[in-house]
């Protein structure tokens, strides 16, 4: 049944199989709530542990955090082991690091302002377009000067200098407005107040730690905290568009490798679409077409295909699609769209049957030879050899103290950057102005003097030029007449 270079996902007539070499042509994991999308997504991550590949993932209920550990014997998983013929099926944990935005899950993540840059960043802070402008000018004013943006206090001060500086910087780089710099100080608070701050600052992110493998081969799963990220929905697929779009950047060209150097799902990924603005889902679809080029495999979590656009859906190559509702005209449409994405199974109507599939149950479509779509098949999904269900506290606590990568991230770092550097120009420049302003009291009084005296002075040298002419024409006249 596990056969080499291929994860085992369930049984339809015949055994499914993801292949590895074309794992990387993305996938997309699809169903209404309940209908074991989760466990199709802890399936497919341990599979590809198996096979040395990392896995990065977004464990947004808690669920997933059991793939750190063995399953304990179950009746139903035997008996749908038994179901499916799943003769190899045994209980297994896997390597596994959490991972948590705000550090309490899990080894902080963080980044810093520049690496996030202006666009990202915009989207988080739901700014506009003329807002999104002025943050621009910010990040170029910055890169202009050599000033580092590491944390959000060195944004913010970047912004007051802006600020303070408005008219000199609107001739060269355009119109920076108080509204807008308003607008964005005020995303800032909002952003600080969810605890979005802790985000940004060093120690960055090192991408080849989600890239490891253990002592025996296996890829480590890097399992996000997402269960409270998920309370600031545009931080959370803010935060995995930079990750896919840092993958994208870093990662060398690697063509078609036997199997992916990485794999990414991106839970709830209707969050990455819902009203974003299009340059946006140019970058997306840019991201996603490309990043496959550089090994690296991305897999959507989502309830509904028209949840995606369709730029983006056509280059997801694996589906899995689990049970859609259809009680609404809108619903039945949907589920129309979803059926003419498989291949038809003469055995069938694939239509009808996304609408009876049981949980656990699922349509199941993978590339074959020369990247062709196999003809959809009705897939009893095989059980999963981790824990069905979140670990316990201590349990959690004892795979983070284990990490290899334990006390790396632990310890923030603040180093030399734009605050320090703007506030120690304040401060000169605050010096220089007290050297040429006139003490109190003293100079007031000494400046007034000063000016009397000059006054009296004047007056002097007009009345001995007055005095003096009168005395020469006085002395004339008197020879005049004695002659």
């Amino acid at each position: 049944m596990l056969i080499d270079d291929y994860i085992y996902l369930g049984t339809s007539t015949d055994p499914e199989y993801l292949a590895l070499k074309y794992a990387n042509r993305h996938g997309l994991i699809t169903g209404a709530t309940g209908t074991g999308k989760t466990v199709s997504l802890q399936i497919l991550a341990e599979g590809f542990s198996n096979a040395g590949v990392p896995v990065f993932c977004a464990d947004v209920k808690g669920d997933l955090s059991g793939i750190a550990v063995a399953g304990e014997p179950r009746d139903f998983l035997a008996r749908r082991a038994s179901d499916i013929g799943f003769d190899d099926y045994e209980f297994d944990s896997f390597p596994t690091i959490f991972w948590d935005l705000f550090g309490r899950q899990g080894h902080p993540i963080r980044t810093t302002v520049s690496e996030m840059g202006p666009l990202l960043f915009a989207r988080m802070l739901d700014l506009n377009d003329t807002q999104e402008g002025v943050l621009n000018i910010a990040f170029k004013v910055a890169d202009d000067e050599g000033l580092l943006l590491l944390d959000l206090k060195d944004l913010r001060a970047l912004l007051i200098e802006i600020g303070n500086n408005a008219k000199a910087i609107s001739m060269t780089y355009g119109n920076v407005s108080s509204a807008s710099i308003g607008a964005i100080q005020r995303g800032l608070l909002v952003l600080e107040q969810q605890s979005g701050d802790l985000f940004f600052g060093e120690r960055a992110l090192d991408i080849k730690d989600l890239m490891r493998t253990d002592s025996d081969g296996r890829g480590y799963i890097s399992v996000l905290a997402a269960d409270e990220l998920m309370m600031s929905p545009r931080l959370y697929s803010t935060f995995l568009l930079w990750l896919l779009s840092e993958l994208f950047e870093e990662l060398p060209e690697v063509g078609n490798p036997d199997k992916p150097k990485l794999v990414f799902f991106f839970d709830e990924a209707h969050l990455l679409f819902d009203e974003a603005p299009k340059i946006l889902l140019q970058k997306v679809e840019q991201v996603v077409k490309l990043v496959r080029s550089k090994g690296v495999g991305v897999y959507f979590v989502t309830q509904n295909p028209a949840d995606m656009p369709d730029a983006v859906l056509a280059q997801l190559g694996n589906r899995v699609q689990h049970a859609l509702r259809a009680y609404t005209p809108r619903e039945q449409k949907a589920v129309r769209a979803a059926a003419e994405t498989f291949r038809p199974n003469p055995d069938f109507d694939t239509k009808e049957v996304i609408t009876q599939l049981g949980v656990g149950e699922a349509l199941v479509s993978t590339l074959e030879s020369k990247g062709v779509p196999s003809v959809v098949g009705r897939t009893m999904m095989r059980p999963p050899s981790s824990r069905l269900g979140p670990i316990l506290p201590a349990e959690r606590r004892k795979v983070i103290a284990q990490s290899p990568i334990s006390g790396l991230y632990d310890e923030v770092i603040d180093r030399d950057s734009a605050f320090e550097v703007l506030k120690r120009r304040t401060e000169v420049n605050r010096a220089e102005e007290e050297k040429v302003r006139p003490a109190p009291g003293s100079n007031r009084s000494s400046s007034r003097q000063s000016v009397t005296e000059t006054a009296a002075k004047q007056l002097a040298r007009t009345l001995a030029r007055e005095l003096g002419n009168s005395l020469v024409r006085g002395i004339l006249g008197s020879l005049r007449r004695g002659r």
